[in-house]
């Protein structure tokens, strides 16, 4: 194991390839770093830094994607109305975003919902960034955001912002499709 000393603390850094890359012209996140010197590594470190953050260089971070399955459709702003407020059923409405952790975090589990309730209520979801004037209508303050809409109005205590794991999302819509089918 190599280690760095530094003026406040020793660091150890155990000799692991990244994790995560980054493509840029100038940099290879291949690139070996030897730690074998207090002088190799901070050369490498301020040299890559400034490589890497240099706004002129074509560096670009991996973009991820919150990807919709067949039971889950993915609406904007101007397809809202058809499909939540004029619904002849009841529609889950999730507000997710592309840089949203939490939002990937859940996704297997608004999958299973929208396959397992198909029969008795919708699901879609709703791009935060593509559509900031549902966001502003619908006070979405937190993300994911799971909205409950029935007869074209959103059913008063059911909304749910957070990860939430997929036993407590079954509770969360199984107390609501109780709910409409008693009211």
């Amino acid at each position: 194991m190599n280690t760095v000393v530094s003026n406040s603390a020793l660091l150890s850094i155990p000799p692991f390839s990244p994790v995560r890359s980054v493509t840029c012209n100038s940099y290879s996140p291949t690139t070996s770093l030897n730690l074998s010197s207090k002088k190799h590594f901070s050369s490498f470190f301020y040299t890559q830094k400034k490589q890497v953050g240099h706004r002129n260089s074509s560096c670009t971070a991996p973009k991820f994607s919150i990807a919709s399955s067949a039971a889950i459709q993915e609406i904007n702003e101007t397809q809202f109305r058809d499909s939540v407020l004029n619904s002849d059923r009841p529609v889950l409405v999730e507000f997710v975003a592309n840089w949203c952790g939490p939002c990937r975090l859940i996704s297997p589990a608004m999958e299973w919902v929208a396959q397992e309730y198909k029969d008795r209520l919708a699901v879609v979801k709703i791009d935060h960034d593509a559509n900031p004037r549902l966001i502003e209508e619908y006070k979405v303050y937190g993300l994911p955001a799971l909205i409950l809409f029935k007869n074209g109005q959103e059913v008063p205590e059911s909304r749910r912002e957070g990860a939430i794991t997929k036993v407590k999302l079954k509770e969360y819509v199984d107390a609501f499709l109780e709910s409409i089918s008693v009211a």
